[in-house]
Formats: C-alpha cells, structure tokens, sequence
C-alpha cells in the first residue's frame, strides 16, 4: 500500500497507459481522479478500478476547465498529493515530402498545433495549476510523460518528439523551482508501448520494434504504470528532475 490514502490525479487516464497507472495506484491505496475529453470511456474506466475513483471531463488545452478540476478535487479531498501528466496524442507525418524536386505534402500546422497544444501546453496548464496547492501542502510529486523519441528523435514525428523534448526540460526546470518546496518532479519516457496506437500499427512495423528492442518485446501498460508507481512513492524520496527510460533498452534509430 505505497500510496494509501494519496489523492492522485491522473489526465488522459480513460484509456491505455492512463487507465493502468489509476488502477495500479488504487491497487496500492491511492484515492484517484482521472480526467479525460472521452467522458463515456472515463466513466467506464472508474466503474471498472471501483469505489475509490473519481472521473472528470477535462480539456487539459483549457486552462479554465484544468482550474475547475482542481478547484472540485480539492474542494472535495482537501490535498493533491501526485498529479501524473499522462494525456497526449499523436499526429504523424513528415516535415515535407519531395518528389521530383517538388513539393507534394508537409506536416499540416494544424497537426502541429493540436500536438503541442495537448502534449506540451496540456502538461503546463495542469502542472501550474497544482503548483500552489502543493505548495501550501509542502508536499507533492508531479510526474510527465514523455518519450524516447523526445530523446532520441524519430522520423515522422517532428510535432510529437519537440513536445516530449519539451516535457524533458519542464521537468528539470520545475524539480528546481519546487524542489524547496518538498515537490519532486520527474519523467518517464516509454518506449514501444503495446497501446491502441500501436496495436493498429501493421504487424511487420511492430516486428520491427520488436527486432530492434534488445528485451525483444513491446512494452505493456503495466510496465510504464509501475515505473511511475516507483515514482510517485516515498521510494523514490530523494530523486527529482529525473527522465527515467522504460524502453526495454532500445535507441531509437533512422
């Protein structure tokens, strides 16, 4: 029980890495609300970790509507001891594509937008609002997802790796602003992980994920869930501003 009685706040948690990780946490006695913008798939997800889950409908690209969510949780339990930044989304494709000398596609910047928007301005929002809440506490731990191909890059993801690169660096910059406040802030950067974005991948892509992982197999929800559960638990008491890989040791190539 690592977490009794924590409150936990878990966005994108209706679904995949999310929804593990709440159910992980409620395993080790943890209070938790998940958000997310799929209000059907969030209020199944708390019907299936049990009583002690709460779910909320929050656009973490709204700063009002993140503000709400803590206002409510706070409202109703009185602290937010873990916020994990779990909420993203991908929009692949290629900065440009050339045929012939010509110009044929590039990224759209809508796509680039909505991926920032989600992945990076999403974690800032949440992260600033919680901020003085733990703060007043003296006590927190605020944990982000980012990615190996925030560290390593990825072809086709020019959108999605500059958010995960951009999470890695919140996240050294805030463990120095919060640290003298008792807040602990790390990341962790999945690699290949057996998620519904993955599982829709062509089975030859995923044999060459696999090929190239030196485990020689996808990452599971619940590898990601309990590296964070490490995290967010008095284990980890004395690391902060750290990115730690769960990637079955792979580098992500060209």
């Amino acid at each position: 029980m690592r977490l009794k009685d924590k409150v936990c706040l878990i966005t994108g948690g209706a679904a995949g890495i999310g929804k593990v990780t709440a159910e992980r946490f409620a395993e080790e006695g943890a209070h938790v609300v998940i958000c997310d913008v799929d209000q059907n798939a969030g209020e199944a997800a708390i019907n299936e970790i049990g009583h002690n889950a709460e779910f909320f409908r929050v656009d973490v690209t709204d700063k009002a509507s993140v503000e709400k969510w803590m206002i409510n949780v706070m409202d109703a339990s009185g602290r937010i001891d873990v916020l994990v930044n779990n909420a993203g989304i991908v929009r692949d494709g290629l900065l440009v594509k050339v045929k012939e000398g010509e110009l044929v596609k590039q990224m759209p910047e809508a796509d680039f937008d909505l991926v920032i928007a989600i992945n990076l301005k999403g974690v800032f929002n949440c992260t600033q609002a919680v901020a003085p809440i733990m703060i007043r506490q003296g006590s927190g731990v605020i944990l982000n997802a980012t990615s190996v191909v925030g560290i390593d890059g990825n072809l086709g993801q020019t959108n999605y790796v500059a958010t995960k690169a951009g999470v890695i660096g919140m996240t050294k910059v805030w463990s120095r602003e919060l640290g003298r406040y008792n807040i602990r802030v790390n990341a962790v950067a999945p690699g290949f992980t057996a998620t519904d974005i993955l599982s829709a991948m062509p089975p030859k892509i995923i044999d060459g994920m696999k090929a190239r992982t030196p485990l020689g197999r996808m990452g599971q929800p619940l590898d990601i869930a309990n590296a964070y559960l490490f995290l967010a638990s008095d284990e980890a008491g004395f690391i902060t501003g750290e990115t730690l890989r769960v990637d079955g040791g792979i580098v992500v190539g060209t």
